[in-house]
Parts: C-alpha cells; sequence; structure tokens
C-alpha cells in the first residue's frame, strides 16, 4: 500500500483527523490529552518523505526555549526546534517507503508525547529537574 493510502486511512479513522490536501492531513489532540489545551498536529508527504510537526508552545520571557535543543540528545525518532521568536515546535520526518500503520501510529505517538512533555515541563513548579527550563 502506498504511504498516501496508508495516511488517508489512518487519519480517517480519527474523529479529529481530516485531509487537507493532496498530501497533506491534520489532526487535533484534545487538550485533556495535550497538556490542558489542544495540539494541531500536521502532516505532509511529498519527495518521498513524511513530516510531521506540531506547535508545542509559545514563547515566554519565563523558558529558555535553547535549552529544549538539549532534549534532542535523547529524543527518538522526533526532535524540538525553536523559532526565532522562541516558540516551539515537534518534528519528526520518516522516509514514505517506511510508512506503515503501526510506524505512522508510533510517529504521531511520538511527536504528541514530546509536546506534552515540553508543555508540562514549561508548566511545572520550578524544581531541581525543571530549573534548566530558565523558570522563575
Amino acid at each position: 500500500m502506498a504511504a498516501a493510502d496508508v495516511i488517508d486511512a489512518y487519519v480517517s479513522m480519527l474523529s479529529s483527523g481530516r485531509r487537507l490536501a493532496r498530501g497533506e492531513w491534520g489532526l487535533t489532540v484534545g487538550e485533556e490529552a495535550a497538556a490542558g489545551w489542544p495540539l494541531d498536529v500536521g502532516l505532509r508527504l511529498d519527495e518521498g518523505l513524511l513530516r510531521v510537526q506540531a506547535f508545542a508552545l509559545s514563547a515566554d520571557e519565563r523558558i529558555n526555549p535553547w535549552n529544549f535543543l538539549h532534549w534532542n540528545r535523547a529524543t527518538r525518532m522526533i526532535r524540538f526546534a525553536c523559532t526565532r521568536s522562541g516558540d516551539i515546535w515537534v518534528h519528526a520526518d520518516l522516509p514514505a517507503s517506511g510508512v506503515d500503520e503501526r510506524m505512522l501510529d508510533r510517529l504521531l505517538g511520538l511527536v504528541v508525547e514530546g509536546a506534552v512533555a515540553a508543555r508540562r515541563a514549561a508548566t511545572e513548579t520550578p524544581t531541581e529537574s525543571s530549573a534548566w527550563l530558565g523558570g522563575p
């Protein structure tokens, strides 16, 4: 089965899934499962590569966004990125040849897990384990 067909079938099974355009899909994870507010996840299949991305956090002066880059050393298949303004995104890429339902589910789960971890870390009361985020 072609990657686009796998993604289309998977996303259409989700109540919050939608096809946006040819080779592009979106889904929304509800606030109860996304650390307090909805998480929009975008998928794009282009030139043999599936790219998944989710906006995790807005820039906040209480958070040092560059410290999220240290998390990239410990992640699997996903990575954190920071815009110039300090917004935090979670990204993942997968060759289209590796897309099957199991791998797609795993990849999406890891992207959501990363975004939720970032949101939780940013809203925690500063402790020894979360102080690196630059909290007060």
